[in-house]
């Protein structure tokens, strides 16, 4: 079995047949559609989220699941997504694993068969209430729309502000670029109250970002293992103190990665400031071969790599062993705002404003550039951008700064922590 589909060419995918499917299923809607009555807000009894790609903006949903579980009850809410991303899902445990229903897409022919068999079942559950999650997604529209559900939210493009993906939703809202992605989600379950015909016109108050935040509980079992992974990798007999550096050394993301040799500079910094921390570098399997090298240039017994080293799973018990976390904008920053550890989080081809970790211990670098966020949901997240000088400009210097007093914060908030314990 080969590796998913990478993320170009689902694009393409998208871009090219999406607009001819969400087309045709836009005049078939037209054609085949029984009258409803756009002034009546219906009640949902089933929900259905779809969101294929990205676990970290699946962390971000978090409120916007608590509120369809609150509504019609966690038997009673489902999710559509990629089989590689279910995994952030089941961590989560707002709603029974039996219902996220997965897509695989190592080809065209499989996605297809698979999004076959997917619609198949969402039929057979007979939900009432659909809510596209992806922004302005060709394909989540149209399985949105086939879902079958009477009530369909999604964003809606309507003067061409965004990509086209036809008339398919019955609750076409605006995107709204100003707020949070995570409250972007919420007003999505919220719309399902109000009637039809309301829409894009939407009353009401904009809901906070981080109403409820997400925790992770490490288990014992898992655990162990994590701390046998890290004495085994440094080489020391117990864990030491733990920064954690995410290169992301791979090619699927070039605009969002900080240049590569600048993670050395950074580590041998902070080994040289702290003496009793050591630092380890992660990454996903495919990627080990360069991270260990790059471990390898700090020069030191106290930096080693733990890339392909973990489960999903252990990474995120990793995360509660650390102490700080420095990653570019990606998903292990909104994986470890699941648990107590700091984060620093390099942002340039998009926006914290909309895409930072929903976490107190977050701290977000953005250096703000004319050209910054190139990236957005309005151009499908892609970008002409060939040098990506927002995130080369963001120095060693400031990253060590701002690293230092994060790891330091961590540490008088662990000791405060420690007493507060002691004293009851």
């Amino acid at each position: 079995m080969g590796p998913p589909l990478d993320t170009r060419k689902l694009q393409f995918i998208d871009r090219w047949i999406g607009v001819l499917v969400c087309g045709a299923l836009s005049f078939v809607r037209r054609l085949s559609a029984p009258p409803v009555a756009g002034n009546i807000a219906r009640k949902p009894t089933k929900i259905l989220f779809v969101k294929f790609a990205e676990q970290g903006s699946t962390v971000l949903a978090y409120n916007a699941i608590c509120r369809a579980v609150e509504t019609v009850g966690r038997a009673n809410v489902y999710f559509l997504v990629f089989e590689e991303n279910r995994f952030i899902l089941d961590v989560m445990d707002l709603i029974p694993k039996q219902n996220v229903v997965t897509v695989g897409h190592r080809n065209i022919l499989d996605a297809g068969l698979h999004a076959l068999r997917a619609l198949k079942r969402i039929r057979a559950l007979g939900i009432d209430a659909a809510i596209d999650l992806e922004f302005f997604s060709r394909s989540s529209a149209a399985l949105t729309f086939l879902s079958g559900a009477e009530s369909r939210v999604g964003f809606h493009t309507f003067f061409g502000e965004g990509p086209y993906r036809g008339d398919l939703m019955t609750h076409r809202l605006l995107y709204n670029p100003y707020i949070h992605t995570s409250q972007n989600f919420q007003l999505m379950v919220e719309a399902l109250e109000q009637p039809p015909d309301r829409f894009p016109t939407f009353a009401g108050k904009v809901p906070a970002a981080d109403t409820i935040l997400p925790q992770f509980v490490a288990s014992a079992a898992v655990t162990q293992e994590v701390r046998a992974i890290i004495q085994r990798e440094s080489g020391q007999p117990d864990v030491p103190s733990l920064i954690l550096l995410n290169p992301n050394a791979s090619d699927l993301l070039p605009l969002r990665r900080w240049p590569i040799d600048r993670y050395v500079d950074l580590a041998r910094r902070l080994l040289e400031r702290f003496s009793k921390v050591s630092v380890a570098m992660t990454g996903a399997p495919d990627e080990a071969e360069a991270i260990a090298e790059l471990a390898a240039k700090v020069g030191s017994p106290r930096c080693f790599s733990l890339a392909g080293k973990t489960t999903l799973p252990q990474l995120l018990v990793l995360y509660t062993l650390a102490e700080l976390l420095i990653t570019n904008d990606s998903g292990p920053a909104h994986f470890a705002s699941m648990t107590p550890i700091a984060v620093i989080t390099l942002f340039g081809p998009e926006t914290p404003l909309l895409f930072r970790a929903l976490t107190p211990r977050a701290v977000p670098i953005w250096m703000q550039l004319p050209c910054s966020p190139c990236v957005n949901a309005y151009n499908n997240r892609q970008s002409s951008c060939r040098d990506n000088i927002c995130m080369k400009s963001i120095t060693v210097d400031h990253v060590f700064s701002v690293s230092c007093k994060a790891y330091l914060d961590r540490q008088k908030e662990k000791g405060s922590a420690l007493l507060a314990s002691e004293r009851s």
